[in-house]
């Protein structure tokens, strides 16, 4: 995050003797990205952050991904998964599942990189060593790399899309000033971000956490809860952003993908599409043109409203289109004609779009609309 924040209990300087109500020293723990040289928080512990009594190995977290035989467009119907969640696609930078929970989880960490999950419907609670993040419908939710945390299901199921990084999520660089404010320019400001306002206290003894490093699985065993932070500052924590407040740029004509651009990552770049008025030009169409992304695998998961472009396809709601590059997409055959003199659209969709190519795993094959590559041709 671009700016400093500051709750709970801290003293007024960094690395001073901060003391307990018993007498005893609170536990500085300093999170830092790249060295130490860029954003981090500072956290401080009734506890020791680094009591260890037991580790195990607890098996991998690769998926079992391939490149598919035949480059082809494909259409995947996320609501025929089964509960848990399901690896879809990844690469060497971006792994994009689809989760499916009523049950709340255990202690999570991964060191591999921050994740980035869109709320498709339901209501959570996102615990972590920073504090509570209520979320619901239309969030998104940035998890730092190295985040002890748990999701707690309040309205299930909690359906979601985690976008797992090999790096860090950010606010697009195009937003931001020299100093870090975001711009008046952006389709967001910071009062849009919602973040912990107080501290989680979970008192408890020996306590498991599953840590991702490398791709493989440990599970940690603390001698006390994690979550026993009194206080934090810094400009490294999870935050909320609902798509319902990104506010989207419109123009008399058409308007290029990279407008809808909504976070960034390590070899993608994350897009929303929401409820916004038509191109206003008297001879403006108004939806998209055919086009050939020729960098990207371009994925799109529709999460709500009328998917104008897209009638007579078999999109709807829960639906994810994987348009790999080497391949023309555009709108369905008829919807250029039906979209002219439309005033506005209410669509609702989020897209990854990814610099180098996706390889497919066994449940994207599974959900598969067979027919999906032939309805240009209808």
């Amino acid at each position: 995050m671009p700016y400093y924040r500051s709750v709970g209990e801290v003293p007024r300087k960094r690395h001073v003797q901060f003391r307990q109500p018993d007498g005893r020293l609170y536990a500085e723990e300093l999170m830092g990205e790249e060295g130490f040289s860029s954003d981090s928080a500072l956290l401080y512990h009734r506890e020791l952050p680094t009591r260890i009594v037991n580790a195990v190995a607890s098996g991998s977290s690769d998926a079992d991904l391939a490149a598919p035989d035949v480059l082809l467009p494909r259409h995947l119907l996320t609501h025929k998964l089964p509960s848990g969640r399901s690896v879809l696609m990844g690469n060497s930078t971006v792994r994009i599942s689809y989760a499916v929970t009523s049950e709340d989880s255990g202690l999570y960490r991964d060191s591999d990189g921050d994740l980035l999950v869109y709320v498709e419907s339901g209501s959570g609670r996102l615990e972590s060593v920073f504090g509570v993040l209520d979320v619901g419908p239309g969030d998104y939710v940035v998890v730092p790399t190295g985040t002890t945390h748990r999701w707690c299901v309040v309205d299930g199921p909690l359906r979601t899309l985690v976008v797992e990084a090999r790096g860090h999520v950010t606010i697009p660089r195009q937003y931001l000033g020299k100093h870090g404010q975001v711009l008046e320019a952006s389709p967001y400001c910071e009062r849009d971000f919602r973040m912990p306002s107080e501290p989680l206290l979970v008192d408890g003894g020996e306590t498991d956490v599953l840590v991702r490093r490398r791709g493989r699985l440990t599970t940690y065993t603390y001698a006390s809860h994690p979550f026993d932070v009194v206080g934090w500052d810094g400009c490294l924590y999870p935050y909320a952003l609902s798509i319902h407040d990104f506010e989207p740029l419109t123009g008399r004509l058409h308007q290029p993908p990279t407008v809808h651009q909504t976070f960034a990552g390590p070899g993608f770049v994350v897009c929303s599409f929401v409820p916004r008025l038509l191109d206003y030009h008297p001879d403006a169409v108004p939806i998209p043109y055919n086009h050939s992304n020729v960098d990207s695998d371009e994925v799109l998961f529709y999460c709500g409203g009328d998917f104008t472009s897209r009638a007579g396809s078999g999109i709807g709601q829960g639906s994810i289109s994987l348009h790999p590059g080497g391949f023309v997409h555009g709108p369905q055959p008829g919807s250029v004609e039906r979209a002219l003199g439309k005033a506005a659209t209410d669509e609702l969709a989020v897209m990854v779009d990814t610099f180098a190519p996706l390889d497919l795993g066994p449940a994207a094959y599974e959900v598969e609309d067979p027919g999906y590559p032939w309805t240009w041709a209808r």
